[in-house]
């Protein structure tokens, strides 16, 4: 899946959309998802200068996006409906992430009750997982 469509998924744009590319999508199982960490991106000249490393915070957005998007494609109606972040827990960083990595996300689903859909998410770079979390993609209607 290209960027335009990731697009038409979640609404994020530059610079905080952080999803370059799906490379699986499992309806009702897991999203895979590529970010390309490159140098030329903004916070690395203050995170940190010398020795630029990804923001934990930004790999937990990208990991979100990932869920964003496997909770749009679980999601009936999805289309009239923000899909938002509403919760992380047993998150951990195992390891930095560095211009030039390309972090793999991978979603899969794990519950799903009223309107809050869950996954247990990593990210690895060339197969070494450099963070893991339990997500929660809350869906309301776009009226709201």
């Amino acid at each position: 899946m290209d960027i335009e469509s990731i697009k038409q998924m979640i609404p994020h744009r530059y610079p905080f959309l952080m999803i370059d590319r799906v490379l699986e999508l499992e309806e009702g199982k897991r999203c895979v998802a590529l970010k390309n960490v490159t140098g030329n991106e903004d916070y690395f000249v203050g995170h940190f200068p010398g020795n630029p490393v990804m923001p934990g915070v930004l790999i937990v957005e990208a990991m979100a996006q990932a869920c964003g998007i496997a909770a749009f494609a679980l999601s009936k109606d999805s289309e009239e409906k923000w899909l938002l972040f509403a919760g992380i827990e047993k998150a951990r960083f195992k390891k930095t992430v560095v211009p030039g990595d390309q972090l793999i996300l991978d979603a899969e689903y794990k519950a799903h009750k009223l309107n809050v859909w869950v996954f247990q998410v990593k990210a690895t770079v060339e197969g070494t997982r450099v963070a893991q979390a339990e997500i929660r993609i809350a869906t309301i209607p776009k009226s709201s």
